[in-house]
């Protein structure tokens, strides 16, 4: 009896164990399909669950994540186009990361892939093998998956996200042989192998290091030191600048900003004007087309 109970006491312990730990996302799907008129809707419902299932229930990384430590993130998925199983679609997709000491949770990665292709039907299980290219679908959607832990890791650790950077940039050289939209380099300066190349090309490594300051220096220190963390978060920024200078195709540099633009204009919105204005020149040199929302900074 005595054993019985060790047992029950031990598989409890594992149920709950299991309980706590989590996988490493907390992906909100979306799918947007109003474009698509007269077709069966339950397809769009299946894909949603299946999109939901497949981010959120697969484990991406060796880490062990609490629940209340998954990355926060979502995917909006707009389908332009619905014929048989073949979807022309547009994606969305974002990630978000708690500041310390704070309920503010601050927008870290934020993209628009105009070019999704790829087919799918009502009874399609979605898989993912690393070492083979698959589906068009799960391969874009695990290369986001990696993309937005790697920028997680890079906010927490100076050029943490490596590892999982590299694995979404092996999805990208397997795609070089098939004919998928989306993928092949210098086939668009901003599809996916233009956004990944840009990330691990050593121009942008004082970048990736500036999104640790940013954030782990930075943001997470504004309710202990707000002035110091004001101080490193403003002297990353000509960095940025020089990296855009130098090669203005380098696309996460002005990505990172655009995701950013309204944070950095509150953290500076009672600054003197000496620092307004340098952030303006930045700012506007980088995102031109944005200036509209920089009146602030003026």
């Amino acid at each position: 009896m005595q054993m019985v109970k060790k047992i029950v006491a031990c598989l409890v312990g594992c149920l709950l164990c299991a309980a706590v730990m989590a996988q490493e996302l907390n992906c909100k799907v979306t799918i947007n399909a109003d474009q698509v008129a007269g077709t069966n809707k339950s397809v769009f419902e299946s894909l949603e669950r299946a999109i939901t299932d497949f981010m959120n229930d697969r484990r991406w990384t060796d880490y062990d994540y609490l629940i209340e430590e998954r990355i926060e993130c979502s995917i909006y998925l707009i389908i332009n186009a619905y014929s048989g199983d073949n979807f022309a679609a547009e994606l969305q997709v974002q990630s978000t990361r708690p500041i310390f000491n704070s309920n503010y949770k601050s927008p870290l990665f934020s993209y628009n892939d105009q070019n999704i292709e790829f087919s799918y039907n009502e009874s399609d299980a979605l898989t993912f093998e690393e070492s083979n290219f698959g589906n068009n679908l799960t391969e874009i959607l695990a290369y986001y998956a990696y993309i937005i832990i790697g920028t997680d890791f890079d906010s927490f650790s100076k050029m943490g996200g490596t590892p999982f950077y590299s694995k979404a940039e092996d999805i990208v050289n397997q795609a070089q042989s098939t004919n998928e939209k989306g993928w092949r380099a210098f086939e668009d300066g901003r599809n996916r192998y233009a956004l990944i190349t840009s990330i691990m090309d050593d121009i942008a490594k004082p970048y990736r290091e500036y999104v640790y300051t940013y954030h782990r220096l930075g943001l997470d220190e504004m309710g202990i030191a707000t002035d110091k963390a004001k101080v490193r978060i403003a002297q990353g920024l000509p960095v940025l600048k020089s990296i855009y200078k130098e090669r203005p195709s380098n696309i996460i540099v002005g990505a990172f900003l655009e995701t950013k633009l309204d944070e950095i204009i509150n953290i500076y919105s009672k600054s003197t004007s000496e620092e307004k204005k340098a952030a303006y020149d930045i700012l506007s040199y980088i995102l031109p087309t944005l200036q509209y929302k920089m009146d602030a900074l003026k």
